[in-house]
């Protein structure tokens, strides 16, 4: 699909406004039960489909969720071969589900084997948990209050 383009400053191009793009999110999981005993008992998705035994997508988010099953310790990535693990890590891209009840839903996720990375945290629009899937991955957990991003813009701006 191509897409149009307009200036902006001199900030460069950015894509035009129109039809929304399709977003997907991929998460690799080392066990596929474990992250559908996560991703759907603990964040309350469902499972829409099986691709194959090692690729479900989820429904119940605003955009597709797939899980894949990638439990080998090494993958090839062009020239290079790099080592995949499953432990706590960080990375810039991660999930975030808003949720209306966040203490509830804290509780469900960690019984369903996510870790509560900090105790949560209070802003004054918004109350947010950091957690992990059982394979490391990042995931919050955010409670709207007060108005929200809404309120939060309005003040600031």
């Amino acid at each position: 699909m191509a897409m149009g383009a307009a200036e902006i400053g001199d900030d460069g191009i950015v894509p035009c406004a129109g039809a929304p793009i399709d977003v997907h999110a991929y998460v690799e999981v080392s066990d596929l039960d474990r992250a559908l005993a996560f991703y759907v008992g603990g964040l309350g998705l469902h499972e829409l489909r099986r691709f194959t035994p090692r690729w479900v997508e989820l429904a119940g988010a605003r955009i597709p969720i797939h899980l894949l099953a990638r439990p080998e310790p090494e993958f090839v990535a062009g020239a290079a071969t790099l080592q995949r693990d499953y432990v706590r890590h960080w990375t810039p891209v991660h999930l975030d589900f808003v949720v209306d009840d966040l203490q509830t839903a804290v509780g469900r996720a960690v019984a369903a084997g996510g870790v509560l990375d900090r105790d949560i945290v209070d802003h004054h629009y918004w109350r947010m948990a950091n957690l992990a899937d059982p394979f490391g991955n990042g995931v919050d957990l955010i409670e709207f209050v007060e108005g929200g991003y809404d309120a939060f813009v309005s003040r600031a701006g």
